[in-house]
C-alpha cells in the first residue's frame, strides 16, 4: 500500500511535513488535495520549493483525487496524502477512497471558534462533527504531531475537554 499516511495539517507542506513525516516514511511524492490550490499555478510552485528534489509534489481537486487515489495506491511510488482541514479529508473518505490508510490529525492551529485540544491541535465545534462523519465514514483516525510522538486515538482525542 504506496500511500503512507494521509494528514490534516493546515500548514500543508512545511519542514515538520517533509524532514519529520517525509524522511521518517521515504516518500516519493505528497499529495495536497485542496480545490482552490489545486487552481493556482504560482502557489503550487511555493509549496514545491520547499520538498527535496526526490519529492513530487502533485496538486489534485478533490474530484481528481477521488480517481487518483486508487492508481496511487496500486503503484510502487510512496506517497503521502495530505489536506488542509478535515472536510477535505471526509469528502475523500465518503467516496471510499481512504480505506486502509490512516488519517493523521497533525496541525489545526488556533483560528475563531476553535478551542485548543492539544498544542497542535485546535478544534471547532464542527471540525468534532467533521470527525464523527470520519469514524462514520469508518476512517482509522488518530493526532500526531510529529512521528516520535505519541498517537492520540480519535475516541480519546474527542473525550478531550478544551484547554
Amino acid at each position: 500500500m504506496p500511500i503512507l499516511l494521509c494528514r490534516v495539517d493546515d500548514r500543508l507542506i512545511h519542514g515538520q511535513v517533509v524532514v519529520g513525516w517525509g524522511a521518517q516514511l521515504g516518500l516519493d511524492f505528497i499529495a495536497v488535495i485542496d480545490d482552490e490550490l489545486a487552481q493556482s499555478d504560482w502557489e503550487q510552485d511555493l509549496y514545491r520549493a520547499g520538498l527535496p528534489n526526490e519529492v513530487e509534489a502533485r496538486f489534485p481537486s478533490v474530484e481528481e483525487a477521488v480517481r487518483l487515489i486508487p492508481e496511487w495506491a496500486a503503484n510502487e511510488a510512496r506517497g503521502f496524502v495530505l489536506t488542509r482541514d478535515i472536510l477535505t479529508m471526509r469528502r475523500l473518505a465518503e467516496q471510499g477512497v481512504l480505506s486502509e490508510i490512516e488519517v493523521n490529525l497533525g496541525g489545526l492551529h488556533s483560528a475563531p471558534g476553535r478551542q485548543r485540544v492539544l498544542p497542535y491541535l485546535f478544534l471547532s465545534d464542527r471540525d468534532r462533527a467533521e470527525l464523527e462523519r470520519l469514524r462514520r465514514a469508518e476512517v482509522r483516525v488518530g493526532a500526531q504531531d510529529v512521528p516520535s510522538a505519541r498517537r492520540i486515538d480519535l475516541d480519546e482525542l474527542l473525550e478531550m475537554k478544551a484547554s
